[in-house]
């Protein structure tokens, strides 16, 4: 675990134009710290402030020069003084000159670990680069610069660049604000640094990296394109879930003198037989069960292991597709990312070609994945090209695991454009809701974009890290609040809003709002209605008590029916079309049931609603009949074939036609515009020839 630990150097910027965001700061490295005592308590940490009115560090004493750079705290263990030693932080007096404090934090890490502990030292400076920086004495700026980047390389030091502008600072000149950009940026391409500008709090919340995660592969080997073409590469995990930290159970038995006590706590475990409790079954008679059926199959761990997958290692390209023949939604786990074998030089030729020609083609590659041998399964996934922007970085590919067909969860949902007219949104309506979402634009021009995932930490492991410190030292302490920063990641912009508030009353006007009132909860409800687990209350009726005597329950036609429901649609519509407390309840029962039918046709899938469908058809027909409204079932039977034939659902149309379900006749009622013969027409039939 010590071996792996790092050294960490804060160079912080606490001048005058800082001391807006010296808040924000505090609280990020106040996170910093609180990690490292969880997951990293071996690492190292030292604190430089510089624009401060003081000076305290060794150059100044041995060489001169290096004003206002004070060594807050020296290179040593993290503990949890630290976190009293950054809450708060002084606030200077003077413009920070970030080089200097690069040069005095290097020159700790040289005099302590002089060439050794390459990679693990690291240096995070967080400044708003405002301030001019003392022109050299040799060379110019970049000379100095340069000199600074090749000591890094030299010693194994990374490096970095925080630097705080927008919001969390004051107006500055543009033309030092540009130049010392460009000195960061010197560091950037000729050493191990990574210059990141951050303009909210969120961001300054996301863009230092509080825990130090050591790549690990998923996988070393070949790239198999063909048998007689294979590619080395590294598998790296790109995102990976951050876990909250496993809590142990923890016993306070232990003498307090005890210093060598881990207070850890013990579980055993012991099967007892149900019939004799006071008997402990042994390992060696106990054995898994799967359910099958009705029954239990025992399955030993030598058979299990028998009829185990075991798939060799290997990585291969089964073959290559449209990019858009892969949808997002398909993306399932952790996402790869296939870099070539490091040193390699054919090797990143080789991925670098076959790279730039998906991307020139728009092609991705669906790849067959055992990331280690002993693997229990087969991973298969989508290969995308990316292209490096820089030289110094070779062109890689990201990986998706693709899910199986028992991965997949189909929900079939109606299409917004088979809506009526009635349904469908105003021009109005559509450019109010336009203007909306540009409101709430998260990346709006000129400015930094909001909640990059790459600067959002996860709000709720912040808080618990938190408030994990403040139980440490008051264990009674309620749960404070939540954090105004972490407030913002899960809400709306207040600000956003108030700026917008036009845009948003425009948009709630353009729409007739309704309260939706909640329906009561029925004691007494239709068992037969309501199938077991259903919390779908639409087109229930409520059902009076059963009698004692069956002669005197009421008939289910006087139900009351106000709605046609979804598991009972034709009982529905016989009980709502019977009625004749208002005339308006038979137009009510044909509209609903049209829009049943209509609804159960193009959520089919595979035809499988289609015999509900024609059940329901047949009873409209026959209620229109009834009722004498044969021009509304004729209307409509001409217009869901007309769309079935649209839509190319003719297999629905012919289902009809084998049902004997055709237009409504004179002969059947009076009213009817269609002959016998038109009717049998409809449906392609040609008039019965008498013998």
């Amino acid at each position: 675990m010590a071996r792996n630990k790092e050294t960490l150097l804060l160079l912080i910027d606490v001048g005058p134009s800082m001391h807006n965001a010296l808040p924000e700061i505090e609280k990020v490295c106040f996170s910093l710290i609180q990690k490292k005592l969880i997951f990293t308590k071996y690492d190292e940490v030292g604190v430089i402030l510089f624009g401060t009115q003081d000076t305290n560090n060794e150059l100044t004493n041995e060489v001169g020069g290096y004003e206002h750079v004070v060594v807050l705290r020296k290179i040593g263990v993290v503990d949890v003084d630290l976190l009293e030693t950054l809450q708060p932080l002084p606030r200077g007096t003077h413009s920070g000159d970030f080089l200097d404090a690069i040069i005095v934090g290097m020159d700790m890490l040289i005099k302590k670990y002089g060439v050794t502990n390459k990679g693990k030292k690291r240096l995070c400076l967080i400044t708003n680069a405002i301030c001019p920086v003392k022109p050299s004495n040799e060379g110019t700026e970049d000379d100095q610069v340069t000199i600074i980047a090749d000591k890094m390389n030299a010693h194994g030091m990374k490096m970095e660049s925080i630097v705080v502008r927008g919001k969390l600072i004051a107006e500055a000149d543009e033309k030092i604000m540009d130049e010392n950009d460009r000195l960061l940026n010197i560091f950037s391409k000729r050493t191990r640094a990574k210059l990141v500008h951050v303009e909210s709090p969120i961001s300054l919340l996301g863009a230092l990296r509080t825990r130090n995660i050591s790549p690990v592969t998923a996988f070393r080997g070949d790239l198999e394109v063909s048998p007689k073409l294979k590619i080395k590469i590294w598998v790296y995990k790109k995102t990976a879930e951050e876990k909250f930290p496993t809590l142990k159970k923890y016993s306070d038995k232990a003498p307090a003198t005890d210093k060598l006590a881990t207070h850890e706590v013990k579980v055993d475990f012991e099967y007892k037989r149900v019939e004799d409790p006071s008997t402990v079954v042994p390992p060696e008679q106990r054995i898994k069960g799967y359910r099958y059926g009705p029954q239990v199959v025992p399955i030993s761990s030598a058979e299990w292991y028998a009829v185990k997958f075991k798939p060799e290692k290997s990585v291969k390209v089964l073959g290559f597709t449209d990019a858009g023949n892969i949808m997002r939604h398909y993306y399932m786990k952790d996402a790869y990312v296939f870099i070539p074998e490091p040193g390699k030089t054919k090797a990143i030729l080789a991925v670098s070609a076959l790279a730039r020609a998906m991307k020139e083609a728009n092609k991705v590659a669906i790849l067959r994945c055992v990331w280690r041998q002993g693997q229990g399964n087969v991973v298969v996934g989508v290969l995308t090209p990316n292209i490096s922007d820089r030289d110094n970085i070779p062109d890689s590919f990201y990986f998706n695991v693709l899910p199986f067909a028992e991965d997949v969860r189909e929900f079939q949902f109606p299409s917004f454009s088979n809506l009526p007219a009635s349904m469908q949104p105003t021009d109005q309506q559509q450019e109010a809701a336009d203007r909306f979402v540009q409101m709430f634009d998260l990346a709006p021009p000129d400015k930094e974009e909001a909640l990059l995932p790459e600067f959002t930490p996860n709000p709720a492991l912040e808080r618990f890290y938190r408030y994990l410190e403040l139980k440490s030292k008051h264990p009674d302490e309620a749960v404070p609040p939540l954090d105004e920063t972490l407030s913002k990641i899960t809400e709306p912009d207040p600000e956003l809003i108030s700026q917008n508030k036009s845009v948003l009353d425009e948009f709630r006007m353009a729409f007739n709002l309704k309260e939706n009132p909640k329906l009561k909860k029925s004691t007494s409800r239709s068992l037969q209605d309501k199938p077991s687990g259903s919390n779908d209350r639409k087109g229930y009726a409520l059902l009076p008590a059963p009698s004692a005597n069956p002669d005197t329950n009421e008939s289910k036609s006087s139900v009351k029916v106000e709605e046609i429901g979804n598991v009972t649609p034709i009982e529905d519509f016989e009980a709502m079309i019977s009625r004749r407390d208002s005339p308006k309840w038979v137009n009510k029962a044909i509209a609903e049931m049209k829009k049943r039918i209509f609804n159960l046709v193009e959520d089919s899938y595979n035809g499988d609603n289609y015999p509900k469908a024609v059940e329901c058809l047949a009873a409209l027909r026959k209620g229109c009949i009834l009722e004498q409204e044969p021009k509304q079932f004729n209307d409509f039977l001409h217009h869901i074939f007309k769309f079935c034939q649209e839509k190319f659902l003719t297999c629905f149309c012919e289902f009809v036609a084998s049902t004997q379900i055709t237009l409504i006749s004179k002969t059947e009622a009076a009213d009817s515009e269609f002959t016998d013969e038109e009717a049998r027409r409809f449906l392609g039939k040609p008039e019965p020839t008498m013998e």
